[in-house]
């Protein structure tokens, strides 16, 4: 059974949303919603948004904020409906809150796999002034998805281009090829950047193109470079605790990841880091408690499928086939579209 590793992906708008209602009453519970979102507290950021569809606030805007909540719940159905509704409520001639609304609307159909439909919303705002670069990122996944190559190079350039050319953006492209069977061509993205960029680039960025090119003692190198100078985030630990384990040692990873818990604030994304170490070196127990840590965590929406995936892997490995297969289940019924859990479904059928 293949465990679950989080991914760079695609990152979602939590900017405040402050209007005025027709009457000229500030919206007070859109507000407080999209501060909830900020805090990545979604069930809280749903009930605000009901209190203003009740008090009358800024219909368009409630509705906009529920769809973000959803997705980041990974409730793209509703999300999708939210957004629909929000449309609906809109202005007679679109606006930028419009566009943006259309934008949310395409990530929740891609996510929901309604790619096709995806594509569709994405060909109405692919000039979104502010969101240019998501846009077309987007647009070119989406495409390379449906085989649609030389339009998704085109656009996956021009997502680089309206990024100017960061390290961030340079990783995602490349991972869209790679997701895509197409990994020699993504590389090529690794290399320019490497070529024309390096003296530029922060140790940190260095670092993480060496990983991906799969360079991993100049990826280690320049990681270490980064934390000596103070840098002790959860990206910068994470990155290096990865590299190691593509070095081989996995022990060592886990010692970083532990020590990280020790003397900072709990992180959901590195618990699933640490029990993937302990995954490796056939701690199951301990793999177990890692990831059970992470999934008590309030702010785990990032990374909460591979963590509940994960612990299926944990309880697998145990010997723990029932508990496997009861968890497999229920975590089929929130993520009913991921096949090789469905796969590993019928496996554990059999134990």
């Amino acid at each position: 059974m293949k465990h679950r590793k989080s991914l760079i992906i695609l990152a979602l708008g939590t900017a405040m949303a402050l209007s005025l209602s027709g009457c000229g009453r500030e919206d007070t519970n859109v507000k407080a919603g999209m501060e909830q979102i900020a805090a990545l507290d979604y069930r809280a950021a749903l009930q605000s948004f009901d209190a203003a569809l009740e008090g009358g606030e800024d219909k368009e805007l409630a509705l906009r904020g529920k769809g973000i909540a959803y997705m980041g719940m990974s409730d793209y159905a509703n999300a999708v409906s939210s957004f629909e509704e929000a449309l609906e409520n809109g202005g007679m001639f679109p606006s930028d809150t419009e566009k943006d609304i259309n934008y949310y609307l395409a990530t929740a159909q891609y996510k929901a796999g309604l790619k096709q439909e995806a594509l569709e919303t994405l060909n109405a705002v692919a000039g979104l002034e502010d969101k240019k670069s998501e846009v077309y990122f987007l647009r070119g996944g989406i495409e390379m998805e449906l085989g649609q190559d030389q339009p998704a190079v085109e656009d996956l350039n021009l997502a680089l281009h309206y990024a100017d050319q960061s390290t961030e953006m340079t990783i995602r492209v490349y991972q869209v090829f790679e997701k895509n069977g197409k990994k020699d061509e993504g590389r090529m993205y690794l290399s320019n950047a490497i070529e024309q960029r390096l003296s530029t680039m922060s140790d940190y960025e260095k670092g993480v193109i060496y990983y991906y090119m799969e360079d991993y003692e100049n990826a280690r190198d320049n990681l270490e470079a980064y934390r000596a100078t103070g840098k002790n985030d959860t990206e910068t630990l994470l990155m290096l605790g990865k590299t190691y384990e593509q070095l081989g040692d996995s022990n060592y990873a886990a010692g970083l990841y532990e020590k990280y818990l020790k003397e900072n604030d709990p992180d959901a994304v590195i618990w699933n880091q640490l029990g993937l170490c302990k995954l490796e070196t056939k701690e199951y127990a301990d793999a177990l408690s890692a990831f059970n840590n992470g999934l008590a965590m309030e702010n785990n929406v990032s990374v909460l499928q591979d963590l509940k995936f994960n612990q299926i892997v944990a309880y697998e490995y145990s010997g723990d086939f029932q508990k496997a297969a009861s968890l497999m289940r229920e975590y089929l019924m929130a993520y009913p579209d991921d096949t090789a859990a469905q796969r590993e479904m019928e496996f554990l059928k059999t134990r």
